[in-house]
């Protein structure tokens, strides 16, 4: 894959940085945070994703973002630097299905909002029919809901965000986990102190 700065930081944005007095210090990081391929974090941190943004260009220049999500592990690495995942219906205005048969290059939000973690994706994307897919990468996709296209995003460039600003959210799982814990917890404690009372009652 390629250096992330080198991708994003057109002659405009290096001049903002030199003025902010950043440009040295990024010039120096980023070699360092580049990587050929997926390597062992992103890998895990992607296949523990459910959702993700997708932003993507129409053939008159305007961006547009879309949130897409899945059930647990529907985000599948799929090569080196590929990852492949089910797309399920939606509203039927195909807007992204639309911007990328004109441009496929996309910019990609992965968020951990429980860890205050970001990842920023750089690549190409490609839409097909599920019943079109290869057998092998049908297999790996999520057959409920039941997906009507893969994405294929062919990454080229990534790069970690810092957790600035990044909201802490729990998941709802956790949430109701947590909470059924501590509720069966206070329900043993109750049923304990009522025993306890009648005892005392008993004995007194």
């Amino acid at each position: 894959m390629e250096n992330y700065a080198e991708l994003m930081f057109t002659e405009a944005v290096r001049d903002l940085q030199e003025a902010a007095g950043t440009r040295a210090g990024f010039a120096a990081a980023y070699p360092g945070r580049t990587s050929a391929v997926f390597d062992a974090q992103t890998r895990a941190f992607l296949a523990e994703r459910v959702s993700f943004y997708i932003a993507s260009v129409n053939a008159d220049g305007w961006p547009y973002i879309q949130h897409r999500g899945g059930p647990p592990g529907f985000i599948n690495i799929t090569g080196p630097s590929q990852i492949a995942c089910g797309d399920y219906p939606g509203n039927k205005q195909f807007i992204t299905q639309g911007n990328l048969q004109s441009e496929a290059r996309v910019s990609l939000f992965f968020m951990d909002y429980l860890s205050r973690a970001r990842l920023k994706v750089q690549g190409y994307a490609r839409l097909m029919a599920y019943a079109a897919a290869p057998p092998d990468l049908q297999a790996i996709i999520p057959a409920k809901p039941a997906p009507e296209r893969v994405l294929i995003i062919d990454a080229v460039a990534l790069d970690w965000n810092c957790p600035k600003y990044i909201p802490v959210m729990l998941p709802e799982a956790l949430v109701k986990q947590v909470a059924v814990e501590k509720f069966a917890a206070l329900t043993r404690e109750n049923e304990a102190l009522r025993a306890e009372i009648a005892r005392l009652k008993v004995e007194g």
